[in-house]
């Protein structure tokens, strides 16, 4: 709306101003006395009319100078949410699933009269290794019984 009153009064002005003398003023009347140059007697009533218009037109659409000031602002904190602790629950311990295969025991010993071979080391983490281990000595003989 502002910008249509603003444009009405360009246009009110640019009439007055731009429209031909003789539409004004009825001809050349300077040699006739009849008011002066090109009948600028008819310009002034339609220039203080512009003028009114094109004042009255800016005022509308200007800001007020001398309005009271918006009142100050206040300002208010947002509303700040707390979220809740997270609820954990305790985990059950962890139980290895038992193996799918059970490899066969070992055998660490094999046994012979006079000794024994032993199977040392588990091949992961130290090597395979059968070690001889002799049989003990037999006990020596009993000793002959005393005489009677």
């Amino acid at each position: 709306m502002k910008k249509a009153v603003a444009l009405l009064a360009v246009l009110v002005v640019l009439c007055g101003v731009l429209m031909p003398t003789s539409a004004r003023a009825g001809g050349w009347h300077g040699h006739h006395g009849h008011g002066c140059c090109w009948g600028w007697g008819w310009f002034w009533p339609g220039a203080l009319l512009a003028g009114l218009v094109g004042t009255v037109a800016v005022a509308a659409t200007a800001p007020f100078a001398y309005a009271a000031p918006p009142p100050p602002a206040v300002y208010q904190a947002p509303p700040t949410y707390v979220q809740p602790a997270p609820a954990y629950a305790m985990r059950a311990t962890y139980t290895a699933p038992p193996p799918a295969y059970a490899a066969p025991p070992v055998q660490r010993e094999v046994s012979y009269p006079h000794g024994k071979y032993v199977l040392y080391g588990d091949g992961i983490t130290q090597a395979w290794q059968w070690v001889w281990v002799p049989a003990p000595t037999p006990p020596p003989p009993a000793p002959p019984p005393p005489p009677r």
